[in-house]
């Protein structure tokens, strides 16, 4: 169990700066069409960054002592897997979206396995 809080710490600190650096850097530089919805509207991104990154710095935050922050991990599972889960079925009924089942909607799903499977589930 040890090693698995250790990994959870690693994880924990990786996601954060990829919620609060990554995901602006995909929406808008690097992989636009994986990340970012069309038409573009930069009042729904700037929104969805300000979350992001405000959830990744509590998770950075959460990395000190994760059983501490247990609710706001197991929030971070369920609202990745509710969020991705969404845009899944969005990409899958408009084809112009396609572009996210290689990007956004698979690594919220990604999040989602890591956490809850280095989550330990008795405190």
């Amino acid at each position: 169990m040890e090693q698995k809080i250790k990994l959870l710490k690693i994880a924990l600190v990786l996601i954060g700066i990829t919620f609060i650096a990554g995901v602006p850097l995909l929406m808008n530089f690097f992989w636009v069409s994986g990340w970012s919805w069309t038409p573009s509207q930069h009042e729904y991104e700037q929104m969805i960054m300000g979350i992001y990154a405000t959830l990744g710095l509590f998770l950075i935050l959460a990395a000190k002592d994760p059983m501490q922050h247990a609710s706001l991990i197991w929030f971070t599972v369920w609202s990745s897997v509710v969020h991705g889960g969404i845009m899944l079925v969005q990409a899958l009924v408009d084809e112009t979206e396609n572009a996210h089942l290689m990007g956004d909607v698979p690594a919220l799903f990604i999040v989602a396995l890591v956490l809850a499977y280095l989550m330990p589930k008795k405190a």
